[in-house]
């Protein structure tokens, strides 16, 4: 059973989600509508483009750095994300996914985790089975109602526009806050 519960405000209660936040050892994004602006840009000779945000980047490297695994799972296949990918050193690629549950469930087998040991943000109804599986759930600003029902976290920020930022500053702000608990604690011992 899921202990993520939808939180209608735009931020966490934050002592009640500091336990599910300091548990994420894998973080998965989808890629459009999350880390893109949900555009899709073609030129006249038929050439995708796609926008990503620098510091959705800089917040999967941060993640990274902290020990966490990241991986994309999207529905598109696009040597454009295989690009991004490769250039944020993301170990778990996987594109071309009609049931990102089944990808989520896949990877915590792998990596021997627990699914509410993942944190997933998306933002479309081919996300929906995903968020309500894993143990922090987000979406931007800007997805769809549906999906915006279903998540323990709305960002403040829209996709393409640092969500991702987002929800890795509050990992990484949860797995601080415990540190410095467990800091006090032992000088509480030693003192």
């Amino acid at each position: 059973m899921s202990t993520n519960k939808p939180v209608k405000q735009r931020s966490f209660r934050w002592r009640a989600s500091l336990t599910l936040l300091k548990r994420i050892r894998l973080f998965a994004t989808d890629v459009d509508g999350v880390l893109t602006d949900a555009g899709m840009y073609y030129s006249e000779s038929g050439d995708e483009w796609k926008k990503f945000n620098t510091r959705d980047g800089m917040g999967i490297k941060l993640l990274q750095r902290a020990g966490l695994i990241t991986a994309i799972v999207t529905q598109e296949r696009t040597r454009l994300v295989s690009r991004r990918a490769e250039k944020l050193a993301i170990p778990e690629l996987h594109q071309g996914v009609m049931d990102k549950l089944s990808v989520i469930r896949e990877m915590a087998i792998r990596h021997g985790i627990s699914l509410q040991q993942i944190a997933y943000i998306g933002d479309d109804v081919n996300d929906i089975e995903a968020l309500k599986a894993v143990g922090v759930s987000a979406a931007p600003a800007d997805g769809l109602p549906q999906v915006l029902d279903v998540v323990g976290y709305v960002c403040q920020k829209k996709g393409g526009e640092g969500a991702v930022r987002e929800l890795a500053e509050l990992i990484l702000k949860a797995r601080l806050e415990v540190k410095a608990a467990k800091r006090r604690g032992r000088k509480g011992k030693n003192g």
